[in-house]
This record gives structure tokens, C-alpha cells and sequence, in this order.
């Protein structure tokens, strides 16, 4: 389990740790992930997948807990982790309460547990591009937009969406981390 980190947002902070998910935590993760107000930004993951997400080594999927009893705030999934490219994507993050502060308070220890804990050279992801709140946070967390998949994932009422791929490097995220814009080791 990752120790409690708070972060500083613009309220107040949030604290969070990362636990690793475990088979009595999937109805909660497949609730966050089939809420409306989280369904237009990603595509749900049938139960099998995050049962074996959960198992394989190359996977890392945790439930986030915050708030002042540590209770199930959301869930986010690394991939790549044994990867012989020191790629890391964050595959999926979502948090129940929006604006809170806990998203970002995720992000960032999951950027150090990326690249402290699993060597990674770059941590990537991508995100809808209709999916300003998301786009906005990575990028004030560093994260630079490489380039758009135009119109490659289909939307609801059948529309297809365009990501937007960013990544972080190492060198970038140890630069943040000397300007005291990331967690410490």
C-alpha cells in the first residue's frame, strides 16, 4: 500500500494512498466505471478484464482511497510495468468525487510510483478530447501532448472520438521534482 500523500490543489489538500485492488473491490470499480457521468470519457472494462488486470504482473490496478477515513474514492490501472521499453501507460484513472482534488493527488502518486518504484523512462496516456477536465490536469501535471488519434475509439450514440496521447519523461518529472512540483522521493 502507498503511503498517504496530500496534495495541494486549490482548495484544500487531498490525501490518498493507492491499495492494490483486490476481487472484493471490483463491483466498486465496475459502478464508477458504468456511472454516467464517467461513461462518456472511457470504455468500460467487462469484469473478466479487471479480474485479470488484478493478476497478470505486467498490470498494476489499485483503488484509491481518500478523505479523512481513507474510504473508496476510485480506481486506476497501470500497464507496461514489466515493460522492456520503460513504458508505462496509465491506462484508466477515475474518481467518484469530481473537483475534489483527489484525481490529481492520485496522478501525482502514481507518477512516483511509476518512476521510482517501477523505472519507468516515460509514463504515458491518452484521453478523449472532449475530456477538457482531463486534458487540463495533465497537463498542469506535466504531462505533454504528443499528437491526436483522430476519430479512433467509438463514442456514444455512435460517434467516434479522437484521443489525445501525452507522456511524461523521466528527466521532465525529476525537473518538476527539483522545482518542488512533484511529491518527494
Amino acid at each position: 500500500m502507498q503511503p498517504a500523500i496530500p496534495a495541494q490543489t486549490g482548495k484544500s489538500p487531498a490525501r490518498v494512498r493507492l491499495r492494490p485492488t483486490m476481487q472484493s473491490d471490483i463491483d466498486f470499480v465496475l459502478t464508477l466505471e458504468r456511472d454516467p457521468a464517467n461513461l462518456p470519457f472511457i470504455t468500460p472494462w467487462e469484469r473478466t478484464q479487471h479480474e485479470a488486470a488484478i493478476r497478470f504482473p505486467d498490470f498494476r490496478h489499485f483503488v484509491i482511497e481518500g478523505g479523512r477515513d481513507f474510504e473508496q474514492a476510485g480506481f486506476l490501472i497501470l500497464i507496461g510495468c514489466r515493460s522492456p521499453h520503460q513504458a508505462i501507460e496509465l491506462k484508466r484513472l477515475v474518481v467518484r468525487d469530481k473537483g475534489q482534488g483527489v484525481g490529481r493527488a492520485a496522478l501525482r502518486v502514481a507518477k512516483r510510483l511509476a518512476f521510482d518504484d517501477l523505472g519507468a523512462h516515460r509514463f504515458w496516456l491518452d484521453v478523449r478530447t472532449h475530456n477538457i477536465r482531463a486534458l487540463g490536469l495533465y497537463d498542469t501535471e506535466g504531462f505533454v501532448r504528443e499528437g491526436t488519434l483522430r476519430e479512433c475509439v467509438q463514442g456514444a450514440q455512435g460517434r467516434f472520438d479522437s484521443l489525445a496521447v501525452m507522456s511524461l519523461l523521466k528527466h521532465e518529472f525529476d525537473s518538476r521534482r527539483k522545482l518542488g512540483l512533484e511529491l518527494p522521493r
